[in-house]
């Protein structure tokens, strides 16, 4: 209820279980229960929020007026649906407690959810149902306050490997050529000496033109960089890297610089403390947002564990591989711990287009399109669009030049 009427829609409000009291009241009031007291605004009461812990539901998704959306309410209700139980299935990830089968990353696929399943993965659903609340109480109550909030664009840079080449020490950047060699990737093999020769630049070192499109298009962006040792899934520089290390700090001069959690610390409380000090460390200052490896979330341990290791913000709740918005929402919101009935003091940001959704389409202009139908949807609702992109995949031109792709989508945004 407060991410729908707070976070949302920027009405104030305030709860009671005491009948008197309520009556007593005498502004806009709802009643959120089997039975109206009187003939106050009434929205019958789904049984979820009122259980705890788990339970296998059967949801039956129906169309309200155009927009899907389950457990219906009855005909004295004000509203044909039970937004906010609604509402707290997706957003509190309840689906992903239920039993699944993860994949080789260990996360929920996208084909689980009921939104992938329904059709409505690409509209922001949560924030569709508060603005169809908002009209109603404006009709019932001519001095309804509320305080729109206006749209938002993010920009999150995923540098999980900051050069393509470069600054990789002798011994790894020899056994790369002879790995490029050994598969006859001729290219790679002369790009690698051009580089290691300065004579070309890194074909991921794209950070200072980043920063320039950032600025001349007015757009929010976030650096996540991974400081983590090498491993199979981590394979950035080394952290020892004099030149790694004051990357970060030119990039920290004009952007904020959050840290993208290793692959082995997703199971390591121990191992994410150590990268955020060290990361704290570098930059001389804190380092409250993170981002975990691959997109990578176990509910509600992961959250847990970021938790515990003092971030307050985390950028990770999308799918890599799907366009749309994996908890139904373009909202911040604070993620709701079900086994303990507890509202936990991190903000999830949701993004909601990841370049590797992207990759899978085969036209510039389909993109464009695609981009631009998630961010009417987000502008729709005043809500904020987030989208991750990599630099290793904006230094990619084998097969589209996404540099100038993604120049696109932040002039789009700046019209």
């Amino acid at each position: 209820m407060r991410h729908i009427f707070v976070n949302i829609l920027g009405v104030e409000l305030d709860f009671t279980t005491k009948v008197e009291e309520f009556i007593k009241h005498t502004g806009p009031k709802i009643t959120y229960t089997k039975q109206p007291l009187q003939n106050e605004f009434f929205i019958r009461s789904n049984e979820l929020l009122f259980e705890q812990g788990i339970n296998d539901i059967q949801l039956s998704i129906a169309d309200w007026e155009g927009t899907p959306c389950f457990f219906t309410t009855g005909e004295r209700s004000n509203l044909p649906y039970d937004i906010f139980a609604a509402s707290f299935f997706l957003i509190s990830r309840y689906e992903e407690y239920l039993p699944h089968v993860k994949d080789i990353h260990s996360r929920f696929s996208p084909k689980d959810s009921i939104a992938y399943q329904n059709g409505f993965l690409q509209k922001p659903v949560v924030d569709i149902w508060a603005y169809k609340l908002l009209e109603a109480l404006k009709e019932r109550f001519d001095d309804f306050e509320y305080k729109i909030k206006g749209y938002d664009f993010v920009s999150v840079l995923d540098v999980a490997t900051s050069h393509c080449y470069a600054n990789r020490g002798v011994a790894r950047g020899l056994a790369g050529l002879l790995m490029d060699l050994g598969s006859l990737r001729l290219k790679r093999v002369i790009d690698r000496i051009l580089v290691g020769l300065n004579r070309m630049k890194d074909p991921f070192d794209n950070y200072a033109e980043l920063i320039v499109l950032h600025k001349k298009y007015n757009v929010k962006c976030n650096f996540f960089f991974q400081f983590a040792d090498y491993s199979k899934y981590d394979k950035n520089v080394s952290t020892n890297s004099m030149k790694f290390k004051s990357l970060i700090k030119y990039v920290a001069d004009y952007a904020p610089v959050s840290l993208a959690a290793s692959y082995s610390s997703f199971t390591d409380l121990e191992l994410l403390r150590k990268e955020k000090a060290n990361l704290e460390e570098v930059i001389n200052r804190p380092v409250n947002s993170s981002k975990m490896r691959y997109n990578r979330v176990d509910v509600p341990e992961t959250y847990r564990n970021l938790i515990t290791a003092e971030f307050t913000d985390d950028y990770t709740m999308g799918y890599t591989y799907e366009l749309g918005f994996r908890a139904g929402t373009c909202t911040t919101f604070q993620f709701y711990d079900i086994p303990l009935e507890v509202k936990q003091p991190i903000k999830i940001h949701p993004f909601a287009i990841h370049d590797y959704a992207l990759s899978k389409i085969k036209k510039d202009e389909v993109i464009l399109r695609q981009v631009k139908k998630i961010t009417d949807e987000v502008s729709q609702v005043n809500g904020t669009t987030i989208v991750m992109f990599s630099n290793e995949l904006l230094g990619n031109k084998d097969d589209r030049n996404w540099m100038s792709l993604y120049a696109e989508i932040l002039k789009e945004q700046h019209v």
